[in-house]
């Protein structure tokens, strides 16, 4: 099964400006994401998609190919769905894992896990990497300008917590897909949606400083 991986990598960011290629010991994130794609040694290519000149070179260094992103792509109300569609017009692949550039702390037998996991669930057009909320949304809230607040899902106010429903949220880690079947639906949350734990100190999502210097910190704390 030809099987290929996307990692959408625009330059432009404006809440941590260029963080796809902020260092981590001594390496840019997105060269460690490739790196990890690669030693899982599950992809025929592992490609990146940007516009971006400086992270071109750098993802070439690394191993990767480049697929040449239009300016159009590169704004910030660009979507990642958009942009696999894109590569994926162009290349010919059976599935194939979107990878985010900041995801840098995932493992290469992580990746391959997951692969072997959606290579299993034939029902299943796509897959999601998740993580376990730290406080479950049943208990959220809707906090209007006033301060007052109103439950978002009342329905459980009166449940116990152990007849909750299961609740997982996707974590800016990966994504699998069907080629064929993504083209038509164009989402993730497909009809046929199956999600796969990613381990916590594998997740850190990554937008602002402060995200950025969490990273850093339970890389530090992994090193030693």
């Amino acid at each position: 099964m030809s099987n290929i991986a996307i990692i959408p990598a625009r330059g432009g960011s404006k809440r941590l400006p260029r963080k796809n290629i902020l260092p981590l010991g001594g390496e840019p994130l997105i060269g460690r994401v490739i790196k990890a794609c690669l030693k899982a040694d599950i992809f025929d290519r592992v490609i990146v998609s940007t516009e971006d000149e400086e992270i071109a070179d750098i993802a070439k260094t690394y191993g990767a190919s480049i697929h040449n992103r239009s300016k159009s792509l590169a704004t910030d109300t660009s979507k990642v769905v958009e942009v696999c569609v894109d590569v994926l017009k162009s290349v010919d692949c059976e599935t194939f894992c979107c990878v985010y550039a900041t995801a840098a702390l995932l493992n290469s037998n992580t990746i391959k896990a997951s692969h072997l996991f959606f290579s299993r669930s034939t029902d299943s057009n796509c897959l999601m990497g998740v993580s376990k909320y730290n406080y479950s949304p049943v208990q959220a809230l809707i906090v209007n300008d006033d301060n007052t607040a109103e439950l978002l899902m009342p329905a459980y106010e009166r449940t116990q917590s152990q007849f909750h429903p299961k609740i997982r949220v996707s974590n800016g880690t990966l994504y699998w897909g069907r080629r064929q079947s993504f083209l038509e639906e164009k989402t993730f949350y497909c009809s046929s949606l199956k999600t796969f734990e990613i381990p916590s100190n594998e997740v850190c999502d990554i937008d602002t400083m402060d995200d950025y210097n969490r990273l850093v910190g339970i890389f530090n704390e992994d090193s030693f």
